[in-house]
Order: structure tokens, then C-alpha cells, then sequence
């Protein structure tokens, strides 16, 4: 996610109760059973994530797998964003829509699409993003950008960090095939940004935030992956 100035924060909204798209509680079933037959996934500290109200799932990014990995892990039903050019393939398009994506334009700041972010936090929604911007290239998670930063702290929204180790080998670069590597997430517990909330979301706050929530991320991942 891109770099944004500075915006009001409104108080929360109370949690909604969540349900499910058919269609979406489907592909969670089919997705845990795949992982867990192929992949051998690991999955622990889904006790982290808080059973109601709005939770920002913070990932790193080395697959195109990574969304069905982490929602599938997520005990609740996950909303993502994914890059607007998905939308317009056909089959692709008409799925994603139907399992709690929205898009976002990459390249510049898609105010857009942050405030939808923020809005469905403030609903008690449970929202994934990515805050490196852009899958790695090598595994090893890259800087964090400040627009993760800006959603949680404009929202109110506690922060769950997922480390996910494998996705790449799972489905590599350019693969158009899943391999039966081994898969782990680790869900971390919420990271601590209430002492950086206020009546206005400043630099200085999302510059504090983005660095708690990278080291909140290295400390879930393998040395080889920090």
C-alpha cells in the first residue's frame, strides 16, 4: 500500500455480526482441506485473532496464493484487496467478487479503496492487506509501506500479524501449478498502536506504527525470511 497524508480518525463503529458469501465459506472449506492434504500446512495462533469487532490481518507477500492461505487460516470470514486488473478477467473477476475482494489501483494512493478498507473495519469487518506493496521477489519481507499503517489507525482497528512461510514454494513465480511444499502461518497477537491514536492520524504516528507492525512480522517469520 502507498504513502498518504494525513486524515481525520472517527470513533468506531460497534461490531457487526459477520456472514459469510456462500460462495466464500465454500473456497474456505475446499482451501483447508486442500492445504492440509497437499501442503501438510501448520497453522497456529488463531487464538490471536479477536472473535468480534474490526481486525486488520497484516501479511507478508511472496505469492499469489497468499490471500486463500491467510483467509483460509483466519478463523473469520476475510476481506481483501486485490489489484484492479484481476477484475476484468472474466471467471477471475466474477469469483473474486463473490469472496470478499474489492479492487485497488496500484502505482499511486487509491483513496478509494482505503477509505472502503477503513469503512468495513469500522463495521467490525476483518480486513487482509499486505503492507510491503508488492510480493517479494526472494522470500524475505520487504520495507513496509505506511498505507497499512494509516487503515488501522484511521479505523481503530486492532492490528493481527500473519507470518506465512512456504506460499512461494506452494505456488512459485509465473507457476501456473500448486506444489506440494510444506505450509506454515503463524498468527501473531495484536500489535500495540493504542498509545498512537488520536483525533488525528499524524506522519509521526504511522512512521511508529509501520515500524512496530514490520518487527511484528519479522518476529513470526524464520531468519531466512526477516
Amino acid at each position: 500500500m502507498k504513502r498518504v497524508g494525513e486524515e481525520r480518525r472517527g470513533d468506531p463503529k460497534p461490531a457487526a455480526v459477520e456472514r459469510g458469501a456462500p460462495l466464500y465459506l465454500l473456497g474456505r472449506v475446499l482451501f483447508r482441506a486442500f492445504f492440509r492434504a497437499v501442503n501438510r500446512w501448520e497453522v497456529s495462533g488463531r487464538e490471536h485473532v479477536p472473535p468480534r469487532g474490526g481486525v486488520l490481518l497484516i501479511a507478508n507477500h511472496t505469492s499469489y496464493a497468499d490471500p486463500p492461505i491467510v483467509g483460509s487460516a483466519c478463523p473469520r470470514p476475510v476481506h481483501f484487496m486485490a489489484k484492479a486488473e484481476l477484475f476484468k478477467i472474466p471467471v477471475l473477476g466474477f469469483l473474486i467478487r463473490r469472496t470478499h475482494a474489492f479492487p485497488v489501483k496500484r502505482g499511486a494512493a487509491d483513496t478509494g479503496a482505503l477509505r472502503r478498507g477503513i469503512r468495513l473495519l469500522k463495521e467490525g469487518r476483518v480486513l487482509l492487506v499486505f503492507p510491503e506493496g508488492t510480493r517479494s521477489p526472494n522470500g524475505k519481507l520487504l520495507p513496509l509501506e505506511t498505507g497499512a499503517a494509516f487503515v488501522a489507525l484511521s479505523s481503530g482497528a486492532q492490528v493481527v500479524p500473519v507470518g506465512v512461510d512456504g506460499a512461494d514454494r506452494v505456488l512459485p513465480p509465473h507457476s501456473p501449478l500448486v506444489r506440494p511444499a510444506k505450509l506454515r502461518v503463524n498468527i501473531g497477537p495484536p500489535v500495540e498502536l493504542d498509545d498512537l491514536r488520536g483525533d488525528r492520524v499524524t506522519r509521526e504516528a504511522m512512521r511508529l506504527a509501520t515500524a512496530r507492525m514490520e518487527e511484528a512480522l519479522k518476529e513470526l517469520l524464520p531468519e531466512e525470511r526477516r
